[in-house]
């Protein structure tokens, strides 16, 4: 087949795909000509049936499933491009487009919602990420500007077919409500509908928040292990067990015991690994902003104050707030009690939590503030600059964050993010590693 032709084919496939997408209205000059496309290239014609899930096309041709896995991941090649495979990913590609973008109106089922969370999810394995790590906020690998963009569309797309789903039927049915998958968007909705909900319906809807909290916290969990809080205490004598031996050490200082004749070396003393670590009693002061455009960075900030309260010698407080605040301190080692005594929406009064904060610091050198919101304030932005100023300048280690998320969309007010610029202490927005980098930091 020659270059143009195969240029001509890859056009038939986009083409289908764009006029499917702008009107749900079949072309069949395109239909049909999309599907000699399909067929002579070896693929199956369900490729162009949007009702079609990709899950069930690999269940039918499992071989596609690698040939979809880094499917759209940028390439560079030096040399000819195959233009006969570029026809074949380019009707892979289309498949997933049409499935992801074209969710069509109308009140949506928990099984349609399931299946298009799937299909994301092929999606984002497509652009090389795991499923999921787009769509929800610190699950997953950091991405970079252009899978930022697309996990803001992703979120969107989901977001609004939870939105048009009738959520409270749903759970109050366990088979409909088991087929849910938690998402960040679906936890909004749960989190905002929980005071209306009773009986069954709201047994699911505390299940699926649970299931999703437990997920985000073996996440972060994990980065949080990645390294050792705190830096080796050598006043404190090794541990004398096998597993801290120095064998290199103990056989350099026994040398000269060794012994020619027996050609032996001969141990007097045993050396072993310091592996205690120093650690002094810090104390971290969150304060969440609870208005709905923060939920995500409330969810992800919330679990990560519940792991680090779980570390020795941390001693970990917890507030929300809109126009009042509550101290949640209580709750901290259980961010999914936390997230059910939260109500979203609502102003920014950070005057009000700040003080409530201001009281808890005991120790300003030893303390960090983690203030998350995104400081649109009710015109009381100067009040609560000067109390931030007074922190900080009395020695507590002040962290703003705007956003702390995989995808790192946010806005925050201008006014303070010039302010925490010139204080010296940047806003902290983009992936959560970023904020567990800068608490660990203060911890070591």
């Amino acid at each position: 087949m020659s270059l143009d032709a195969d240029l001509n084919r890859r056009q038939v496939l986009y083409w289908r795909l764009i006029a499917r997408l702008f009107s749900r209205e079949e072309q069949a000059s395109l239909e049909q000509a999309g599907l000699a496309v399909v067929e002579d290239i070896g693929l199956p014609a369900a490729l162009l049936d949007p009702q079609v899930s990709v899950d069930t096309i690999v269940q039918r041709f499992p071989d596609l499933a690698a040939e979809f896995d880094g499917l759209m991941k940028p390439e560079t090649t030096d040399g000819e491009r195959d233009s006969a495979a570029e026809v074949r990913r380019a009707a892979l590609a289309a498949k997933l487009l049409l499935n992801v973008f074209d969710t069509g109106s109308g009140s949506v089922s928990a099984t349609q919602l399931s299946r298009w969370q799937s299909d994301a999810g092929w999606l984002e394995r497509a652009l090389g990420q795991e499923p999921g790590s787009l769509r929800r906020g610190g699950r997953g690998a950091g991405s970079g500007p252009d899978g930022a963009g697309m996990g803001a569309t992703l979120g969107e797309l989901e977001g609004d077919l939870v939105g048009r789903m009738q959520l409270r039927e749903v759970l109050a049915d366990p088979k409909l409500a088991a087929q849910l998958t938690p998402s960040m968007s679906l936890i909004e909705q749960l989190l905002r509908d929980k005071s209306n909900l009773s009986g069954v319906a709201l047994a699911n809807a505390k299940s699926l928040i649970r299931r999703f909290v437990d997920e985000v916290a073996a996440v972060l969990r994990t980065q949080v292990e990645r390294t050792a809080v705190g830096t080796v205490d050598r006043s404190v004598p090794p541990k004398r067990v096998y597993r801290n031996l120095d064998l290199d050490r103990t056989i350099w200082k026994n040398l000269t015991n060794w012994s020619p004749e027996d050609q032996k070396l001969y141990v007097d003393k045993l050396f072993y690994r310091h592996t205690a670590s120093r650690t002094t009693p810090s104390r971290l002061i969150v304060v969440v902003d609870q208005s709905g455009s923060m939920l995500d960075s409330m969810v992800n900030c919330t679990i990560l104050a519940s792991i680090f309260a779980g570390l020795p010698k941390v001693d970990v407080h917890l507030i929300a707030y809109d126009t009042r605040a509550i101290d949640l301190t209580p709750w901290v080692h259980d961010p999914f009690e936390v997230l059910l005594r939260t109500k979203l929406g609502g102003g920014n009064d950070g005057p009000v939590a700040m003080a409530m904060a201001r009281p808890k610091i005991s120790e300003p050198r030893n303390t960090a503030m983690v203030w998350i919101s995104d400081f649109y304030e009710f015109d009381r932005s100067q009040p609560l600059f000067d109390g931030i100023t007074a922190v900080h300048g009395s020695g507590v280690k002040f962290i703003p964050v705007g956003s702390v998320t995989s995808s790192g969309q946010g806005i925050v007010n201008p006014w303070f993010r010039q302010r925490f610029k010139d204080l010296g202490t940047p806003v902290i927005s983009g992936h959560i590693s970023k904020l567990v980098f800068e608490l660990k930091k203060f911890l070591a």
